[in-house]
């Protein structure tokens, strides 16, 4: 199945990792950006921002839970985010953590925290419609990270 029909299957799950993949892009990037201020309390938000990069990347591409050397403990964690509404829930709590950065002053953290809302939505969606969570086959899920041991 190429990425062009996983996006056909009109399956909100699918939507959602790839977002999650942009989103993972963005926060990574607007950490690093961020982490340069002067204020405090902004650099703890862009440290925030970087874990939440780093947490979804083990999230949304299975594989790396395979190859990287982590902790049982982590491996657990990630494991447990598997549903459509926990994903949904993991995200919707990585994107109250960055709208809370408005307060301490208006920064480009606001667009992280606009994309893991639309990644919480999207994931949202599956679940309410009842669509299982399917992983995209590019990103390492339905059978890729099996063929690694």
């Amino acid at each position: 199945m190429s990425l062009k029909d996983e996006f056909a299957t009109r399956n909100f799950s699918i939507y959602g990792q790839w977002l999650g993949i942009l989103t993972m892009i963005l926060c990574f990037a607007l950490g690093i950006a961020n982490i340069f201020t002067f204020h405090v309390l902004l650099i703890i938000f862009s440290v925030l921002c970087l874990v939440s990069s780093f947490i979804i990347l083990f999230m949304e591409v299975p594989l790396l839970l395979r190859i990287c050397p982590t902790s049982p403990g982590f491996d657990n964690f990630i494991r447990r985010i598997s549903t459509n509404y926990m994903r949904a829930g993991a995200y919707g709590v990585m994107a109250v953590v960055q709208w809370l950065s408005i307060i301490i002053a208006a920064s480009s953290l606001i667009a992280a925290a606009i994309l893991l809302t639309a990644t919480a939505v999207c994931y949202l969606l599956a679940g309410i419609k009842g669509q299982a969570f399917v992983g995209s086959k590019t990103l390492g899920g339905a059978g890729v990270a099996q063929m690694i041991v």
